[in-house]
């Protein structure tokens, strides 16, 4: 079937059907969302929206309405701060109002994402510091959906990510985005440039930012796919009901790509034709869904991505992975397998394991470079590591194996190859 590109319902006149009508409303139709009010991630995804680009519908529950619920908090203690967000009950009226614009989002099941004033800039990206609920149906789900986005700003990880960007004079203002959820068959991200690298897998797209998953990818130059690689594609994410489930990706579809070169070409353009609006080059997340393309976030690329075309692999002594962020390191292997091992990371180690997710950030701030056996250039692991300058490769294989803990490595994160010293 034809890739189509989705496309804003619109009325006679011509403007995006508003979702909210009161004048007085609390809530921010997220064709009308701006930064000041409605964070970075909303903000952008408004732009496109006004554009005519395909962005889901959605609503903003903007930052004064985190104000007025932190309003006599005293949030001078961290995690004593996000308990209290967390047990405070939601305004009736702004349950009410998300309740109405529920009814104009035609009662599907949305997503509730963050969108706080620091995401999604050209200064940072704050990838996953925050947190994102799918599949979330009801207006009272999504109201402490909504708190508990508000709460995550005084989550371990958040703060010590602010104090490691010298960010902690204050506190980012939380808007919180809530859009109809795309039930994907395909996701992924595309980063523009002068050639588009496109990569993607099956279901939501949880599964690669959270480095589950390797995605395939491809590299588009001009109007022709100049380079295919076929990722590990063993899970994949989906709504079921209220919830996101995990499940087995059968082998007939572990071993074909995920996307057609049609669809590769039609994301790239698309990818073109956000970078041209927003002024300079963008990490895209997208998703399929019937055969839509649809477009799910878009932000600045913070530095530049390694070229995976010089990836090397002539050297047999030495692993070979994914490039995923540009530079050279050396320093002892400390294998880590978990949060339990987080004692073991010492300042100049380098971090080999299976995946990150965002409570693995604070080691950014200790280690030389990290490896990974899973994952791809949208995985937490690949972002950050990108964002703090360190070398990185990613889907080695079996790396946790093959690197014993202690040895002396050289971790070259542009050419995509870790050797053993």
């Amino acid at each position: 079937m034809p890739t189509r590109t989705a496309r804003p319902r619109k009325v006679a006149d011509g403007h995006i059907r508003s979702i909210t009508t009161r004048e007085e409303t609390m809530l921010i139709d997220l064709a009308g969302a701006v930064a000041a009010t409605s964070g970075g991630k909303a903000a952008v995804l408004g732009r496109l929206l006004r554009a005519g680009l395909p962005v889901p519908l959605g609503f903003v529950v903007p930052t004064s309405a985190y104000g007025q619920a932190v309003a006599g908090l005293d949030l001078s203690d961290a995690g004593a701060a996000r308990q209290l967000i967390l047990r405070a009950p939601s305004a009736p009226a702004l349950v009410d109002e998300i309740a109405q614009a529920l009814v104009r989002l035609d009662g599907r099941p949305v997503a509730v994402r963050s969108s706080a004033t620091s995401e999604d800039t050209a200064e940072a990206t704050a990838a996953g510091q925050h947190d994102t609920f799918l599949g979330v149906i009801g207006a009272d789900r999504v109201a402490d959906a909504v708190r508990s986005c508000w709460a995550s700003v005084w989550s371990e990880r958040a703060v010590e990510y602010r104090r490691r960007r010298a960010a902690d004079a204050g506190h980012p203002a939380m808007a919180v985005l809530v859009q109809q959820l795309v039930d994907a068959e395909v996701a992924g991200v595309t980063f523009t440039g002068s050639d588009i690298r496109i990569e993607g897998s099956w279901g939501l797209g949880e599964s690669i930012v959270g480095g589950q998953v390797t995605p395939d990818s491809w590299t588009v130059s001009g109007d022709a796919v100049t380079h295919r690689s076929l990722g590990e594609k063993a899970v994949r994410a989906d709504r079921q009901g209220g919830e996101v489930i995990t499940r087995k990706v059968d082998i007939a579809d572990r071993s074909r790509f995920c996307l057609s070169d049609e669809e590769v070409l039609r994301l790239a353009s698309l990818g073109r034709e956000t970078a041209r609006l927003l002024q300079g080059p963008q990490d895209i997340e997208w998703a399929i869904a019937e055969g839509r393309i649809w477009l799910l976030q878009a932000r600045p690329i913070t530095s530049a991505l390694p070229d995976t075309a010089s990836s090397a692999t002539g050297d047999t002594t030495a692993l070979t992975g994914t490039p995923g962020s540009p530079g050279i390191a050396r320093g002892p292997v400390r294998l880590v397998h978990g949060p339990g091992d987080f004692g073991r990371v010492h300042t100049g180690d380098v971090l080999v394991c299976r995946t990150t997710d965002p409570a693995w950030t604070p080691l950014f701030g200790v280690v030389a470079a990290v490896v990974t056996e899973t994952g791809g250039m949208l995985s937490h692991a690949a972002i950050v590591a990108r964002e703090q300058g360190l070398p990185a490769v990613l889907a080695v294989r079996e790396a946790m194996t093959a690197l014993p803990d202690n040895a002396m490595v050289e971790v070259d994160g542009s050419a995509g190859r870790i050797t053993l010293l």
